[in-house]
């Protein structure tokens, strides 16, 4: 069945969707123009590529969108953070493309001083986890630095102190860095310009400084927060050049006093640690040269005095030398007379040999005879010295040649394998043999064993002392008796026996044996 829709007729005002939004987007302006909210940042993931930042205000029951546009976010005195609470000021809007209701912030400020201490402390304690306080990894500070590299304002009096401090105490080169020590782009002044001075070369016009100072005088919590950025605390940890930090008055500190290498009071101190006094180094110098000059006249003295003292106990020269002149005197008087005495022994054995050319060439005749001999036999020997070596290794040759030898060898293969296989056979056979009389000898105990008699209905009787009774004459009346049966031992006593007998002394109680009774017989 069809129905036809009547028209609806009623004297409300249509809108459109539009009109709608820009009417609420309107009231929610008008009524909400200016407004402080103090909320917890939520979802803050930094400035977009545009320059705006978009996050949310919530507490422990609602939420509501928030937006800080490019221009305000430069202006912003701190920098938002995920979680810290904050009290924004701005309006109320609406964004009519989904419905949704926001505020525009103007201005950001920390929900207290509470709230920046809480997010000091949780900053303080995560880096310092990562060990960039630790005190293992701070420098030396140099003893006296030929170049000072200094980060501040270079309009203020902090850069005009720390000068004329430097020159009172030790003129040299000051290499100013400006920066600016106050607001939210003051951190990252500051790290980058650590890292311009470690990125300087050594050696040069414009050269890196030994020794760094970052300065700036007291101030709020506020005011100094840029020093306890977390790239500038990570800049001060990371540079190669000692830092000094001279942040505020000596009341005040922050995050970069604690990574630094060394922290001033103020920044006249930062001065004064940097370099040392001139005029007390040269009388320093001076006292240590007087010094230094009277030790090594008394060491010359007391060496001249060891010297002369070790003099006086050496012996002289002709002391030393007396016995060997001596020596020497006494030789060359006897020299003379020994040279006489030796000429005319020569010359007594020359006249007593008969020296003629007859003798001579028959001498030389013989000499040469007998050398021939000689050579005749030499050769003669050698000849059969190497006829008698040719034959004897002709012999070997035939002996060692290789048939042989992998004859042998094959010979020695075969043997070993077969009495390999003797062995396994006569191991295994032992084993066989050992087995065989191993089941006979147990079949022989178990044949043997009382167990196997006990298991066909007899018992086995003991007394108390436990010797076995094989006749009723040996039971006397009331003695405890011990019955071994198949499955275990029960204790009883007799009732009846030979009077005769000698009553047994009552057994010590025993451990009842698993399925053993007590009876009486």
């Amino acid at each position: 069945m069809t129905e036809l829709a009547t028209e609806s007729r009623t004297n409300a005002t249509e809108y459109t969707v539009s009109e709608i939004s820009g009417a609420l987007k309107r009231t929610v302006e008008d009524t909400f123009g200016n407004v402080r909210v103090r909320g917890e940042i939520s979802g803050y993931r930094g400035p977009h590529s545009s320059g705006h930042a978009y996050f949310a205000l919530k507490d422990d029951r609602s939420r509501i969108e928030a937006v800080v546009w490019k221009g305000t976010m430069s202006r912003l005195k701190f920098r938002p953070e995920e979680g810290m609470e904050v009290i924004a000021s701005g309006k109320l809007t609406t964004y009519p493309g989904s419905s949704k209701y926001q505020i525009v912030i103007d201005n950001l400020e920390p929900a207290g001083a509470g709230a920046l201490m809480a997010l000091l402390e949780e900053r303080k304690r995560r880096l310092a986890a990562e060990g960039l306080f630790d005190d293992r990894r701070k420098q030396l500070l140099p003893f006296m630095p030929m170049m000072i590299g200094v980060v501040t304002s270079p309009t203020g009096a902090v850069i005009r102190d720390i000068i004329h401090r430097i020159k009172d105490r030790f003129p040299l080169h000051v290499l100013v860095w400006p920066v600016r020590v106050q607001g939210e782009t003051s951190g990252a002044e500051v790290a980058n310009a650590i890292n311009g001075f470690n990125e300087l070369p050594e050696e040069g016009n414009l050269r890196r400084p030994d020794l760094l100072i970052v300065a700036r005088g007291g101030g709020s919590l506020e005011d100094l927060w840029g020093f306890n950025d977390e790239a500038l605390i990570r800049a001060v940890a990371a540079s190669h050049i000692p830092v000094i930090s001279a942040v505020g008055h000596e009341t005040d500190w922050t995050l970069i006093d604690l990574a630094a290498d060394m922290r001033a009071p103020t920044p006249t101190g930062a001065a004064e640690l940097a370099v040392p006094v001139k005029a007390e180094l040269e009388a320093t110098l001076a006292n240590l040269g007087a010094r230094l000059r009277g030790a090594v006249s008394r060491m010359i003295d007391r060496r001249s005095q060891a010297v002369r003292a070790a003099a006086r106990a050496l012996p002289t020269p002709d002391q030393l030398l007396a016995l060997p002149r001596r020596r020497f005197d006494e030789a060359t008087s006897r020299l003379g007379r020994a040279l006489i005495v030796a000429t005319e022994r020569k010359r007594a054995r020359l006249s007593a040999v008969r020296l003629s050319p007859a003798t001579l060439s028959r001498r030389i005749t013989e000499t040469r005879r007998h050398l021939d001999r000689d050579m005749l036999r030499a050769d003669a020997a050698l000849r059969a010295m190497v006829r008698e070596k040719r034959i004897r290794f002709d012999r070997t040759k035939g002996r060692l040649s290789p048939e042989p030898l992998a004859r042998r060898q094959e010979a020695f293969r075969l043997q070993l394998t077969g009495l390999e296989r003797r062995g396994a056979q006569a191991v295994g056979l032992r084993l066989e043999r050992a087995r065989t009389k191993l089941s006979q000898a147990e079949r022989l105990m178990a044949t043997l064993s009382h167990k196997a008699v006990l298991a066909r209905g007899f018992a086995l009787v003991r007394d108390a002392e436990g010797a076995v009774l094989k006749r009723v004459a040996d039971v006397a009346t009331g003695a405890a008796l011990s019955i071994e049966f198949a499955d275990g031992v029960a204790n009883a006593v007799a009732t009846s026996g030979d009077a005769k007998a000698k009553p047994a002394a009552k057994p010590a109680p025993r451990a009842k044996e698993p399925g053993s009774q007590g009876s009486l017989f």
